[in-house]
């Protein structure tokens, strides 16, 4: 009874805004990690070192090797994250960044560029359900949108600061010190996780008990009780309820589809700017940076609104209709600006459903099996998403344009829409 007293008539601390920053922090580092390569295929000496100049689907591998292995490090490895902690498999996750960029920086030769790719994959795909897993244990359901959002951002974020700067970077150094650049950034927060990464409230030095009590009273309908299962018997648990819950794999379906069109753009956006509509370094840095800025404004937005007015799926409805707007337009206009600014607005608009997927996914999987949901939605998501930069490589390589893998990513855009539409009906 004095605890419960103490923590009415004490002022609660906001811890999980600390962790919501060092969330922030941990996924802009991930996203410089993940988006370098990016710059780099629009760079004729990386292109030549690694022997794939004039070679759109070999340069497109680079990418889809990195989310191969990223689908299957959630899908086989988020799991871990619900017997070992976040903290330990975030720490995990962090170390084996590092140890990819820095082999990538040692190459060529091409193979080691993609085994260097692929543990960055695997490496990622321990974080990525980590961050979800985070929210759910910290944070009272009320709040959960603009957590979600509030960390969202950093994937935006950090391709708006790190497209210019590699951008810069590039043809300034050399191709390899992007890659050490991008190992040195990982000690940020790897520090900053093991400080700060407390499991549960709970676990936390930091916190107060109104804090503790304000978090746990928005989780009450949700909390399970009973003993911890070994890892063996949790996971077999966990993927009997994920299998009986056919919305969860409806937002599986709309999650693959969005990160089809996403990680597709995001791939070939720069040599889109620079070698399609014929724009400088400079000018393809900042153009390049134009979406992810939209998409801050958009998940600072939707957090709120969705959270006010209680539902979900209709942004993700708007989401992916405005991305195959503006592939539409972008693969048809003449003018370079304009085409620009459409590419740009169409992936800046389909950002806003990501933080909407995984705010539902926290309200339709039990708490137990968050780990695992998210790893497997992101998982098998990425896992489709590896196609992305794969069908505009054979299509550029095929045509000899980029106007016909817009038009496939717009198709692609539109069945997410269809399965948005779903979870509408069903009142998400």
């Amino acid at each position: 009874m004095g605890a419960q007293t103490a923590a009415i008539c004490e002022r609660p601390t906001r811890r999980r805004l600390v962790l919501i920053a060092v969330l922030l922090i941990t996924i802009m580092v991930a996203y410089f990690d993940r988006v370098n390569i990016s710059v780099l295929i629009a760079d004729e000496h990386f292109l030549k070192a690694m022997g794939i100049a004039d070679h759109p689907s070999k340069a497109g591998l680079l990418m889809t090797v990195f989310l191969l292995a990223y689908g299957l490090g959630n899908v086989f490895l988020s799991s871990l994250g619900d017997y070992l902690g976040p903290r330990r498999a975030m720490l995990l996750a962090i170390v084996t960044w590092g140890a990819a960029m820095l082999m990538g920086g040692l190459a060529p030769p091409l193979a080691l560029m993609l085994l260097s790719r692929f543990l960055l994959g695997l490496g990622e795909g321990i974080h990525f359900p980590m961050q979800s897993t985070y929210v759910r244990a910290w944070f009272p359901k009320n709040e959960r949108a603009k957590a979600n959002a509030s960390w969202f951002i950093g994937t935006s974020l950090a391709p708006a600061i790190a497209m210019p700067f590699f951008s810069w970077l590039v043809p300034h150094t050399s191709w390899h010190i992007s890659f050490l650049t991008c190992a040195a950034l990982g000690f940020i927060p790897l520090y900053l996780v093991w400080r700060f990464g407390a499991d549960t409230p709970r676990q936390c030095k930091f916190i107060n008990n109104a804090e503790i009590a304000y978090i746990e009273k928005g989780q009450e309908a949700e909390s399970s009780n009973g003993p911890k299962p070994g890892f063996k018997a949790l996971l077999r648990e966990n993927l009997h309820l994920l299998k009986g819950n056919p919305l969860f794999w409806m937002l599986v379906v709309y999650y693959s589809v969005h990160n089809i069109v996403y990680w597709g753009l995001l791939t070939w956006l720069p040599a889109y700017l620079k070698s399609a509509r014929g724009f400088s370094w400079s000018e393809m840095g900042i153009w390049a940076s134009l979406p992810f800025i939209l998409s801050i404004v958009c998940k600072l937005f939707v957090g709120w609104a969705s959270d006010f007015v209680g539902r979900r799926a209709p942004f993700c409805i708007i989401a992916s209709l405005g991305a195959a707007l503006g592939l539409y337009f972008s693969a048809n206009v003449d003018n370079n600006m304009l085409a620009a600014a459409s590419i740009c607005f169409g992936m800046g608009v389909l950002t806003l459903g990501a933080p909407m997927t995984f705010t539902m996914l926290q309200e339709m999987v039990p708490a137990r099996a968050i780990s695992l949901g998210a790893g497997i939605m992101n998982g098998l998501s990425f896992l489709c998403a590896s196609s992305g930069p794969l069908i505009m490589g054979f299509s550029m390589s095929a045509t000899g344009s980029f106007a016909g893998a817009l038009y496939v990513l717009m198709f692609i855009a539109l069945i997410g829409t269809a399965a948005a539409v779903v979870l509408v009906c069903r009142k998400y």
